[in-house]
């Protein structure tokens, strides 16, 4: 019998650089197409024309993309390093094991809880960078828990992902598009069809992983083949299996509190609380003397040096010996050296489309074709539901696409009389719908690269959930365009 040729997988890097290319052609072929642009001087509207990309462009974009995701690669950094001195202590990897021996036969409430957790954290603050670290570590859990490493970083992924695409206060999704906007609207209907939105994708994606994960678990069949699943234990370690005897210490438990205690404070830095209340944003202004910034202003640089130093308190916790916390940090580094420079090269295609003004032009001519084309609201509503997911495979920055194509949606839909707070929701939930997948979202591909999931693979088995995601979502939009209108 002939042997069964290898199925080789599509590297990482290369589906990127084939984005960066594809994107470098479309340039050429939009080239000297105008649009409305911003002049760096003066501040004022003036009109510019898409220029080709040259090689030049494409050939330093990568090195581009770096600089321009610098604030994310430095908080990547921290982070390996914070969790490299914590894997060190052997604490995560300990608890992981008592917690799942002591779920035994219940382990898929943990998944709900879990993805959970991560969309409260998407809806409020558009939890994505800061999930990178969460792949190996929930794929090395669900390994633990007799499942394979797609749970985990489904978990994740969905998790998170559900909660960007309903936003509720995400100041980079909802309070972007809002802000951009320009018109009056009803904050208070915004925030009731972003619950809706998250709800609901949130329930049907966790039926979707946890009935996967039954599978698994029962025997029927994983998505990854036997080698693959070999691959993924010798990355994350022993943690995959469980001693009969496991135990945490008390110095573990003192790290553990210190983990939980990090990731509370991120959330805390990253919410906009000065939006939600001036008097609980004034009780937080003490976290200045941690950064410099309060919370409600923390960006990537305050989570890497918080990560930092509660990787070095982890470290004095811990570890027996203190000599080791250096190497620990320098190793921290080096294992994330690949997860950023996916960030960088996936980065590198919107530099590519900001510098040559293809993404504004791309918006700002699809946007008002679509607007001047006098169809009934629920129908506007919905094509511009379709509009904004293809214009996110491009701009997958939230706060850019909203930037760009809520101050020309909304006055319009203003001027219609129809909802003007759906058409925000419609931006926040296409963006967020495809950051659930692009292979130009970085912190998505980094941290399958990571989990040592495939992004093919995760494509294939994510796709009918992926489906009804953007099935039920244009539903709930277009019916309240129609309600609303």
């Amino acid at each position: 019998m002939a042997e069964k040729k290898k199925r080789r997988s599509i590297s990482t890097f290369a589906i990127l650089l084939a984005v960066l290319l594809v994107v470098s052609i479309v340039t050429w072929i939009a080239s000297g197409q105008t649009y409305t642009g911003v002049d760096e001087e003066t501040g004022e509207a003036v009109e510019m024309a898409v220029e080709g990309a040259s090689l030049s462009d494409i050939l330093m974009a990568p090195i581009a993309g770096w600089h321009d995701a610098g604030d994310v690669i430095g908080f990547v950094f921290c982070l390996g390093a914070f969790l490299s001195i914590l894997n060190a202590t052997g604490a995560l990897e300990t608890g992981i094991q008592v917690l799942v021996k002591k779920l035994k036969g219940k382990e898929l409430v943990l998944v709900w809880i879990l993805m959970f957790l991560f969309s409260i954290g998407g809806t409020t603050y558009g939890m994505g960078e800061e999930t990178v670290g969460f792949y190996i570590l929930l794929a090395a859990t669900m390994m633990a828990a007799g499942f394979d490493p797609m749970v985990g970083a489904a978990t994740v992924l969905l998790g998170a992902g559900t909660g960007v695409l309903g936003s509720t206060i995400n100041p980079f999704a909802t309070g972007a598009a809002v802000a951009a906007a320009g018109v009056d609207l009803n904050m208070g209907i915004v925030y009731v069809e972003a619950i809706i939105l998250w709800l609901s994708t949130y329930v049907i994606s966790a039926l979707f992983v946890t009935a996967y994960a039954r599978k698994v678990k029962d025997g029927k069949g994983s998505i990854f083949t036997a080698e693959q699943i070999g691959e993924c234990k010798a990355a994350y370690g022993t943690s995959t299996e469980i001693a009969d005897d496991v135990r945490l210490t008390g110095r573990q438990k003192g790290v553990l509190v210190v983990f939980a205690l990090a990731f509370v404070v991120m959330i805390l830095g990253f919410i906009p609380w000065e939006d939600l209340n001036e008097g609980i944003f004034n009780a937080f202004g003490f976290s200045g003397v941690l950064t410099g910034n309060p919370f409600g202003w923390w960006w990537f640089d305050d989570a890497a040096t918080w990560f930092l130093l509660m990787g070095i308190i982890i470290g004095l916790i811990g570890l027996d010996d203190k000599s080791k916390m250096m190497p620990c940090i320098v190793a921290g580094f080096a294992d994330m050296i690949s997860v950023n420079l996916v960030i960088a090269l996936a980065r590198a295609t919107t530099v590519i489309m900001t510098t040559t003004g293809l993404g504004t032009w791309l918006v700002e001519a699809s946007v008002t074709a679509l607007s001047a084309s006098g169809l009934p609201a629920p129908i506007f509503g919905f094509l511009d539901y379709l509009l904004h997911v293809g214009l996110s495979f491009l701009v997958p920055s939230s706060s850019g696409l909203a930037s760009l194509s809520a101050p020309i949606v909304s006055p319009i839909v203003a001027g219609m009389g129809w909802s003007v707070e759906t058409s925000i929701m419609i931006n926040v939930a296409a963006n967020g719908f495809v950051n659930l997948f692009t292979p130009t979202c970085g912190f998505i591909m980094g941290g399958l690269a990571l989990a040592r999931v495939p992004w093919e693979t995760w494509v294939k088995w994510a796709a009918k959930l992926l489906a009804i995601i953007a099935v039920v979502s244009a539903v709930v939009l277009t019916v309240a365009m129609l309600i609303l209108s």
